[in-house]
């Protein structure tokens, strides 16, 4: 398993989180092939790594509304 170093990462709050300050996610974009998305609210919690068809995949589910709530 490769070693990914995370450390120096700029995050950025997802545009679909909650307002509120509820339920957030932050996204980082400078790993290659992968989108490390972790909870705005813990930040110390491991981030979770996702290939980036994942994530785009994801992101399509949630703009059409197919995701299950």
């Amino acid at each position: 398993m490769r070693s990914i170093d995370l450390n120096g990462l700029t995050w950025r709050k997802s545009s679909y989180s909650n307002p509120d300050g509820g339920a957030c996610l932050e996204v980082a974009e400078a790993v290659p092939s992968l989108t490390p998305v972790r909870d705005s609210k813990d930040t110390t919690r491991t981030p979770l790594l996702l290939s980036t068809a994942a994530w785009a995949a994801f992101v399509g589910g949630v703009r059409r509304g197919a995701l299950p709530g």
